[in-house]
Order: structure tokens, then sequence, then C-alpha cells
């Protein structure tokens, strides 16, 4: 590849704070409140994109509040958000699922108002439209990033660097070792969401419910159609139809997920094999196939599944939900064997229950495997296991393949997001690195917060 050398030069330095959130998803929200709870830390967020929410925005309901055995294993700063929302009827209830152990399902542009709120009332300072170009790394020690925006090229120096980028960005900038994919590199493929309006919701219901020999539903009984939110997943012999009449639809099971009005249906359906979001050509090809892949979805559910005849596309979600691309190597590495035989720990952040589900990196199915009960996430599975200074929470945090493929749905990293916060708090009044703070302090900040953690 040919290069340029690029001469060093001097930059503004932007601001120096206590701590600085890099992405403003669902981890980032919760890490951001979370060190800044005492009033008195200075914490600084940074979001690429015009808006907070990450994947809350995209038209997913957030899976997983609800364990394997039903009960609620997932509170603490996640479950004070989904409140907010709810009073503002932008929130479902967390309803039990038999595929998904539960779904909640929100307003995706109402999480964006609320998010603003609630960064302002913790006094989080916000900045938008602003990438990490780099990490600011001193003796095996991250003091800051280097951003890029309209401004330029900046420093921005703290305490501690919490990446909740989805992607470990700034983990890797830093020289951290980061993995991707399964053991051939394979990740999960990403979708592009939809939303369509106009569904007849009650022919679809019926169908399911009353025609369980034709629309097919993997796992779940037809008692779960009846009433309230619902996810569909199956109707393969629809998809198989039309596939025979030359529909080339890119998913093997239909994913329907009821939306806050009584005739829309977001749509999980496009599935682009072969993406890597870190790679920007590559990530351009996802979207613009996903797009493609969408027309022909929407063209099939309306020929194909009851309750669609008339309806059309109404939203499209502003970006890609990835599944997979950078974890990190940190202090402990949870495996899938940890997950399935519920292995405890003596520094668990929070519970998870979310079944071990792998989207094929090839093909257009998944495998899922169920677990018997709630796991535990260990601290460790956040701090580098080298480098200092540096939180990673979210799907990026240190998990292998198999392992993330439960860990990475978004109540899990709000947990995750809420654990890495208070630490950067906790560690900064105690004047400690953040690697070395004891686990008392912080398991005790977490339950007084209504954490769940066994």
């Amino acid at each position: 590849m040919k290069t340029y050398f690029e001469p060093a030069r001097e930059i503004p330095v932007r601001a120096e704070v206590d701590v600085v959130v890099v992405g403003g998803g669902p981890a980032g929200l919760m890490a951001a409140q979370a060190a800044a709870a005492d009033g008195h830390t200075k914490v600084l967020l940074l979001e690429s994109r015009s808006f907070l929410g990450g994947n809350l925005t995209i038209g997913l309901p957030i899976l997983g509040f609800l364990g394997p055995k039903g009960n609620q294993i997932i509170r603490g700063a996640a479950q004070q958000f989904i409140d907010r929302l709810r009073a503002k009827g932008a929130a479902s209830e967390h309803k039990a699922c038999k595929l998904h152990m539960s779904l909640t399902i929100i307003n995706p542009e109402e999480v964006k108002r609320t998010a603003f709120e609630m960064m302002k009332e913790a006094g989080v300072e916000v900045q938008l439209y602003t990438f990490v170009s780099d990490a600011i790394v001193e003796n095996r020690c991250v003091k800051g990033v280097i951003i890029e925006s309209k401004a330029g090229r900046q420093a921005v120096f703290a305490k501690t660097v919490i990446d909740c980028t989805g992607d470990a960005d700034v983990a890797f900038r830093s020289g951290v070792e980061c993995h991707k994919g399964d053991k051939d590199g394979g990740m999960q493929p990403p979708t592009l969401m939809f939303s369509m309006k106009g569904v007849n919701i009650p022919a679809l219901r019926k169908a399911i419910i009353e025609s369980p020999d034709i629309y097919d539903m993997d796992r779940m009984p037809k008692e779960q159609f009846a009433r309230g939110n619902f996810i569909t997943v199956g109707l393969r012999r629809q998809i198989n139809e039309a596939r025979a009449q030359g529909l080339d639809i890119p998913v093997s099971r239909t994913i329907l997920i009821s939306g806050m009005a009584d005739d829309e249906i977001w749509v999980n359906m496009t599935r682009v094999n072969g993406t890597d979001p870190t790679d920007p050509s590559n990530y351009t090809r996802c979207e613009r196939t996903a797009r493609e892949q969408m027309m022909v979805v929407a063209e099939y559910l309306q020929k194909f599944v009851p309750g669609f005849q008339k309806a059309f596309i109404e939203k499209v979600a502003p970006f890609t939900g990835i599944r997979e691309s950078r974890v990190i190597v940190g202090k402990y590495i949870l495996t899938a064997e940890d997950i399935l035989n519920r292995k405890a720990f003596e520094d668990t952040v929070c519970l998870a229950g979310y079944p071990i589900d792998i989207h094929h990196a090839n093909g257009s199915d998944c495998t899922l495997t169920y677990l018997d009960d709630a796991y535990q996430i260990p601290f460790r599975c956040l701090v580098p296991a080298v480098v200092q200074g540096l939180l990673v929470a979210g799907r990026c945090s240190s998990m292998n393949h198999e392992a993330m493929a439960s860990t990475r749905v978004m109540s899990t990293c709000m947990a995750l997001g809420e654990a890495a916060g208070t630490a950067a708090r906790l560690a900064l009044q105690k004047n400690i690195p953040v690697s070395e703070l004891p686990y008392p302090p912080l398991r005790e900040a977490l339950l007084k917060n209504g954490a769940l953690l066994g």
C-alpha cells in the first residue's frame, strides 16, 4: 500500500475532564450518567452521529431484561431509563418471550430526546459530530483521545477513558489486543431495520393463532400472539414459497416486531453477510446492499404475509445494526462455557440470560443455545489486559465469539455501561487507577442503585 508521511503538528486541547465516554449508545449513555452521578465528576460524552441512543434508535426491541426463569435480572440504571420512557408512553412492559427471554418495545425517536434530557440532568457535556481518530497513550496508560470534527483535530485529556463505541475503536488505537469473529474471522452479519405502517395486525395475529400449521413460529406458542406486543420468528413456509417464485429473501425466517402504533411493524429481515464494520468501504457496501434487500423483503411481506397487503415502508433505521466486530482481550475473557456452566465470579457487575444467538457468518439462518438460568459477567471483562486508564463496555468487552453472541443485547450492554461509569467515578474519588479499584465499593454502589448481581 502506498503511504504518506504526516508531519508532526501542534493541536489545541479541546478539554481536560475526569472521564471521557466515547460512544453514546446503550452502554455509553449509562456509563456517562453513572460517572457523573456524584455531581462533581466532570464527564464528556463524544458521539459521531447527530443524536444519542445508538442501537436503541433503530427499531429493535430491548431483549433480555428478564432471564430464562422469567424473573427480572437487569435493573439499576437500565430499568430507570425504561421507567422514564414508560412515563411518556414510549416503552412497553417487559414481556416474557419463549425465544428471546423477554422483549421491551421502545419508541426510537423518544429515546433520542430522553437521552439528551438524562445527560443534561446528570451534568454530562455532550459533543456530537465527533470522531475519535487516535488515543493518547503514555507508558501503556491512556491519557485521553484525539478527536476529529468540523473544528479540526483536537485533544481531550481525561483521567479515565471509557470505550463504548461497540467496535472497540479507542481500545484498538490504544494498542489493546483485539479480535474479530469466529476462528475463521467470520462475523455475525448486520441488519438494516425498517418499519411498515398500514399493517392489519389483527389479521396477522389471527393467521398465526388459528393456522399454526401454515404460519409456523419457531419455539413460540400461539398464545404469545393473542395480546400485547409480540415478535414473530418463523413463517419459513412463506419464505420458501416466495423464493420459489423468484424473490431473493436474504434470511430463512420472518422476523417482525410490533411497534408502539396500532398498525406499525418493525422488520428485522435484511442481512448482509461478509460485512466488516471497521472497514468503511465494506460497511458502505453493506448499507447499499441492505437497502436493496429491504425493497425485496417489503414485496415479500405484501404478497405472502397476512395483514401486509396495504402496508408501506414508513421509516428506515439511520444505520445498520451491527451484531459483531472487534472485542478486546481483557483481564478476563468470558466464554460460552462460563455462560453455560453459570460460573460464579468474585467481581460480578451484572447478570445476563439471553441465549447464545449466533447469526451464521454464511448462509441465511442462525443457531440459538438456551440457558437454564442467568449468568454473571465480571468487572475484569471491562478492563484491558495490559493498557491502563481505559475501560471497555458493551458488545466490545472481553468475550469470545460465542459468549458475545449472548452478551451483545442492549439490556446487558446498558448494565455493563453502568458498571464502567460507576467504576470510573469511584476510582476518581479514591485517586487510584480504575484498573486497581477494589471490588467491594463497586458492588456496593451498583447494588445501591438497584442493580442485580446474583
